[in-house]
């Protein structure tokens, strides 16, 4: 999320535009044609350094819990506008703080590209320059809303170096208005100044995090929903719902789709006449690029689709089949193998040793066995699971430990026919599929552990998973996800400490142990199962209003059954849901939820 504290205020400034990043949206780059000056390191004379910048009210936001922004943007600010009022909506709340006081002082944050040529070499985020602020602004609602400016008094600037003649031949330029979302109130004892400056905090967020170029196309109940959603989105990203690299990911697509965006409207306005087909189809080019970014971030900003959406396919590799000798072999992955531990082996075993769990599944046909010796592995191939192969290891499953690399989207997927893990422990950091994903194919996992970060075990359309006395453990969404037409056979399982949302109150319970989307049915057999109460629902079935013969709302039962019981019993056949000795531990036992 696009931080708007002083301290953080460099971070926003992009050094390849002509004003920083915080600027309100669509307007042209307030450096766009301007002839730029020579580093510093490039004028002879001596100047007399400028005073160190003083201190700025901190950004307030961060504090405020979701719920809150939900209803300071919502229900205050924009109050169901539609989303091409959300300008006039936003300039209104803005002049009405600013009414309340004239001049104030502030530092003005901009881009470097103002001030240097090659402003790639100035080592700062951005120019800071203490300036007394004017506040007359006239009652347009247009987005570029702009302050007067003058340098104050004494001289002031992050660069202590900079000349005052270069900064003032700045402001001349720019007829000393320079757009308010650059300019950051001093701290003070003026509770005016300190309205203004979290008026001026709540105005940025909403521009860095929450305005979009595309949303005059949404009606007024959409766009307050898409705004709460985006608040509700960088909660999960600020606290670590959303694991930090998908996070990390989200926050670059949105910053390149502002520059991209801003590119596209000044490569425009640099074409003076009829363009030149050249010109046509580089112009079409980033079109296309940005409706490109445009979907991504639309996908990411639907609670619905992130939840519940399909997974794009990771494998790309080709599956190599049995080796052409038809000999499987065992893969040994120990730092030191011994007769020992060898000995248990038939002695036409062939068998090869490895030190390192990612050569031995880089080594790996169809037919051939994966066993692992006590330790801690990570291995980058467990994305890419395309052979029939068994991985076990070779002791209790907490003694043999496979951690995720934090840098990967995935952890274990694939799309082989028929893979098996046994005796294992997986323990997911970081990544941003489910700790598991079966793709195709058939995959069986039989005492093992897995200890999830993210979402759970995703089964897609058309594969079927088999897990038999395992644990399931932690996972940010349901335990066990199945896609539409998916086949899963559940036995002896224990599923605790999932649906763990963090923030959303309305998330808790709503995905449960076990979520299933029914369309086309899945296929779903349980037997011996514990769902222990920390996960909300035990099983969730995710329908379409006009699906199934049930009624509408949330539909509940307990492990004891209640009155509902013939009408569960039919859907439950409809689902080829077969659910026999397991354990609901005080938990609301099927829910049913209406999408």
């Amino acid at each position: 999320m696009a931080s708007s504290s002083p301290e953080e205020g460099a971070a926003e400034v992009d050094p390849a535009l002509g004003e920083s990043s915080s600027s309100w949206p669509a307007g042209p780059s307030s450096g766009a044609g301007r002839s730029r000056r020579p580093l510093l390191a490039s004028q002879g004379e001596e100047k007399a350094e400028a005073d160190p910048l003083p201190a700025q009210y901190p950004s307030h936001l961060g504090a405020v819990p979701g719920r809150d922004k939900v209803a300071l943007y919502c229900d205050r600010l924009l109050r169901g506008c539609k989303a091409e009022d959300a300008n006039e909506a936003m300039s209104k709340y803005l002049l009405e703080k600013l009414k309340m006081k004239e001049k104030w002082l502030g530092v003005w944050k901009t881009n470097p590209e103002l001030f240097f040529i090659n402003s790639e070499d100035v080592l700062v985020p951005f120019v800071g320059i203490l300036v007394e602020v004017t506040c007359k602004p006239s009652q347009s609602t247009s987005s570029h809303l702009k302050a007067s400016v003058s340098v104050a008094e004494p001289f002031s600037s992050n660069i202590a170096n900079i000349p005052r003649e270069l900064v003032e031949n700045v402001l001349d330029e720019l007829d000393h208005c320079v757009p308010l979302l650059e300019i950051y109130p001093v701290e003070g004892p003026d509770m005016v100044v300190f309205d203004i400056a979290q008026a001026l905090d709540v105005v940025r967020f909403f521009y860095d995090f929450l305005w979009r170029d595309w949303d005059e196309d949404e009606s007024c109940e959409t766009y307050a929903a898409l705004i709460e959603e985006r608040i509700k989105l960088g909660c999960d990203i600020e606290n670590g719902t959303i694991p930090a690299p998908i996070g990390q990911r989200f926050r670059k697509n949105l910053e390149k789709y502002k520059n991209m965006h801003l590119e596209l409207i000044q490569y425009q306005s640099n074409i003076k006449e009829e363009p030149t087909a050249e010109e046509a189809v580089e112009c079409w080019k980033k079109y296309y690029e940005l409706v490109m970014l445009c979907g991504l971030l639309k996908i990411w900003e639907d609670l619905r689709l992130r939840a519940y959406g399909p997974l794009t396919p990771r494998i790309l590799r080709r599956r190599r089949g049995n080796r052409d000798d038809g000999k499987a072999v065992t893969h040994i992955v120990a730092k030191t193998m011994t007769a020992e531990m060898v000995k248990d082996f038939s002695v036409d075993t062939v068998l090869q040793q490895h030190d390192n769990l990612n050569m031995a599944l880089d080594s790996c046909y169809s037919g051939d066995s994966v066993v692992i010796f006590p330790g801690e592995y990570k291995a980058a191939n467990l994305s890419m699971l395309t052979e029939d192969i068994v991985i076990q290891g070779a002791g209790k499953p907490e003694e043999i430990v496979i951690v995720s690399e934090p840098t990967h989207e995935s952890f274990v997927v694939s799309k082989a026919q028929n893979v098996k893990l046994m005796h294992l422990t997986l323990v997911q950091r970081g990544t941003v599929d489910g700790i598991v994903v079966v793709e195709s194919g058939h995959m069986t996992f039989v005492n093992c552990i897995l200890k999830c970060e993210g979402t759970g075990v995703c089964v897609l359309t058309g594969a079927s998973l088999t897990i038999t006395n395992s644990e399931i453990t932690g996972a940010q969404g349901a335990g066990v996800e199945l896609h539409p037409g998916s086949t899963a056979i559940l036995e002896g399982n224990k599923i605790h400490h999932c649906n763990n949302f963090k923030t959303s109150e309305s998330s808790q319970g709503a995905l449960g142990g076990i979520n299933i989307k029914v369309v086309p049915v899945p296929k779903l057999k349980m037997k011996n199962n514990h769902i222990y109460s920390n996960n909300g629902y035990g099983v969730t079935i995710l329908q379409p209003m006009d699906q199934l013969s049930t009624t509408g709302g949330i539909l509940e039962f307990t492990a004891s059954g209640d009155a509902e019981e013939d009408m569960l019993s039919k859907l439950m056949h409809e689902l080829s849901l077969e659910m026999s000795s397991n354990t609901l531990d005080d938990i609301k036992g099927l829910s049913i939820v209406n999408s």
